[in-house]
């Protein structure tokens, strides 16, 4: 009864998200929520956005990021300043480094590293994880799904994942957060590559499997983040993605941001 009193609450509002809420977006504690989108879309950089603006205690489980690279983002989505001064910073050291490492102190995520990532693995980070807290992490990020054993390439691996995840979720009451990759051969993606792909463009159809599935996609020129609802179990989504909330994205501080509003021109009149 403790552990699943609060499940089904609403995670906590992330203020560069409201357009995703303004489209009837509720992600909910206890959920498995799948973050899918093409290569190179900043998948890991939105859910290690999402995680440290909710501030919720969370265990990180990543295969496509190094420790430095992680911890590097974190410190540039903290002080505002680029991955790239970060980095410098780190090798200076003296104030510049105490600088980066007071800015993650109130960090509540922890990470671990490696891949593939192995079932033995998540046990024992869990089991250290409750030693040290005495408490199930609140969230549970897994970056990617193919990262996991064996399930680069074979669905039926990749299904017995996603149930393990579900299975995850029931017995811990912990929100899990996968991400995954979409489709970058369809014909969607060589004629509109900056929409969000569609459901059926998720690769292996794994998006059906989640209470949640969103499809992120990044426009490379303007910036523009799209994000659309393309499962939602208790609330409005969109197979097709067409529908989609935008966000401004900031690839070298790992910043998300709401869209600003558009600035009237001369040219509106003449259009009108």
């Amino acid at each position: 009864m403790t552990l699943h009193a609060e499940a089904g609450r609403e995670l906590p509002r992330i203020a560069a998200f409201e357009a995703l809420y303004n489209i009837g977006c509720r992600p909910r504690q206890g959920e498995v929520i799948m973050i899918a989108g093409r290569s190179g879309t900043q998948k890991s950089g939105l859910a290690l956005y999402w995680v440290a603006q909710m501030n919720l205690p969370t265990l990180y489980f990543s295969a496509d990021m190094s420790a430095f690279t992680a911890s590097s983002r974190l410190a540039s989505m903290a002080t505002g300043d680029t991955t790239e001064m970060v980095e410098a910073g780190m090798a200076a050291g003296g104030r510049h480094r105490e600088g980066y490492l007071s800015a993650l102190a109130d960090s509540r995520i922890t990470f671990s590293f490696g891949s593939p990532i192995a079932w033995k693995n998540v046990d024992e980070e869990l089991e250290a994880y409750i030693e040290l807290w005495d408490a199930y992490p609140e969230v549970l990020v897994f970056d990617n799904l193919m990262d996991f054993e064996n399930s680069e390439s074979d669905y039926t691996e990749q299904m017995a994942v996603m149930s393990g995840l579900t299975e995850l979720a029931r017995a811990t009451g912990a929100t899990v957060i996968v991400l995954h990759h979409a489709s970058d051969k369809s014909w969607e993606a060589k004629s509109d590559p900056w929409a969000p792909p569609s459901r059926d463009q998720v690769k292996g159809g794994l998006s059906e499997k989640p209470e949640l599935s969103l499809s992120v996609a990044l426009d490379p020129s303007s910036l523009e983040y799209r994000i659309a609802v393309i499962k939602q179990r208790m609330g409005p989504s969109d197979p097709t993605a067409r529908r989609y909330a935008t966000l401004r994205c900031h690839p070298e501080i790992t910043r998300f941001s709401a869209l600003a509003p558009r600035q009237w021109s001369p040219l509106d009149a003449l259009k009108q």
